[in-house]
């Protein structure tokens, strides 16, 4: 546990003494995490709403992955996909958490390594650890926020389980192209055969609805059969304290009957982590909703150009709803403690182990951005 808590100290810290001391302030523009800052769409209220009612006397009883769920989930993967998924590889799960930390106890015993990319989304490290695997840190490419496909193969030993993949990615905005994925599949591919035990490759998607209009994302299942895919609904619906997702196996993937039955047992075993009764019985409705993804793009455009005129350095996300932004100040706390100052919460990318950046959670109103900006201006 002591491990577990140095992983998060900083990000602890950030909450606690920071976050939590401003967020609530009159007139604050808190862009610091992807939370909603308006209303949710109406629509998810309405889709929750007609389900309420019980229609058996199961309706509300303990629920693991139903079949209605699992069925409309591989349905519209393999739409989305163009592979045949089975409604029996689908797990439905409490949100990408879930399915992360699933995915890990299913498939890594205590002592094996999973690799993770850096930045990282933040609790890949404390749930490895938590689950007595060893987080291996392997860093992108810091020209163009890429994955380091040689770095990745040369930290590949006999004792790699699994590999994490983040597209599109938080906190850059980079999504993996074609080309990067095949690489990695091949350098997987060829380490597995060498070791004699398959490396698996999770596949972290959480933002995968959420692709910009000068992007198309490609998923590593399309180039690497033993891949397993996480994903939130909390994202495409600004909903994450509603917590939805699902850990889809791969239909090509080595020994997935087994693999089925490890991830049922491992959800039991974490403390249920299936999804509640009422967002299972409403998923098909669910499926077809999204925030509007023209006005996060519009979002996106007016801070990044505006940050860009002002001699901020940052690429345009791909993806997601954040921007990845380096930090004027190398001490990228300080910096957003200036900030705060004047009314402005980001994350710094210390808590994500990003220093000398910080991040932007595009959540935020477009009345927000536009007040946001003088502060900007000024500290810079």
């Amino acid at each position: 546990m002591a491990r577990v808590a140095e992983a998060t100290a900083t990000l602890r810290d950030f909450v606690a003494n920071f976050w939590d001391v401003h967020r609530l302030r009159p007139g604050i523009n808190d862009f610091a995490f992807g939370n909603p800052q308006e209303l949710a769409i109406p629509e998810f209220a309405e889709a929750l709403g007609s389900y309420l009612e019980p229609r058996n006397k199961d309706w509300y009883a303990y629920k693991r992955s139903e079949p209605e769920a699992r069925a409309t989930v591989a349905e519209r993967l393999t739409e989305w996909r163009g592979i045949e998924f089975s409604a029996a590889d689908i797990a439905m799960t409490v949100g990408a958490f879930g399915a992360i930390n699933t995915a890990i106890a299913a498939l890594v015993e205590p002592g094996e390594e999973i690799i993770i990319s850096v930045p990282p989304w933040f609790f890949y490290e404390p749930m490895a650890l938590q689950l007595g695997a060893e987080p291996v840190k392997v860093p992108v490419q810091q020209s163009d926020f890429d994955l380091d496909v040689d770095r990745i193969a040369s930290a590949l030993t006999p004792r790699t389980r699994l590999v994490i993949v983040n597209t599109p990615n938080n906190p850059t905005g980079r999504i993996y192209p074609a080309s990067t994925l095949t690489a990695l599949a091949g350098a997987l591919t060829e380490a597995s055969n060498r070791h004699g035990a398959p490396i698996y490759l999770l596949s972290d998607e959480p933002y995968a609805r959420l692709v910009f209009s000068n992007a198309e994302l490609v998923s590593p299942v399309s180039f690497y059969p033993d891949t397993l895919i996480s994903y939130s609904y909390g994202k495409v619906l600004l909903t994450p304290g509603q917590r939805l997702g699902w850990l889809a196996l791969s239909p090509r993937l080595t020994a997935r009957e087994k693999l089925r039955s490890l991830i049922e047992i491992a959800q039991m075993a974490s403390g249920w982590l299936f999804p509640n009764a009422l967002l299972q019985h409403a998923i098909g409705d669910l499926e077809k909703l999204s925030i509007d993804l023209s006005e996060l793009e519009k979002k996106r455009d007016i801070m990044g150009a505006a940050l860009l005129e002002m001699g901020y350095d940052l690429k345009l996300p791909e993806g997601t709803f954040y921007l990845w932004v380096r930090s004027p100040d190398p001490d990228d706390y300080a910096f957003a403690r200036r900030l705060a100052e004047r009314g402005v919460l980001v994350l710094p990318g210390s808590a994500t182990e990003g220093p000398g950046c910080f991040r932007i959670s595009l959540t935020g109103s477009m009345e927000m951005i536009e007040r946001s900006l003088p502060a900007f201006a000024a500290v810079r």
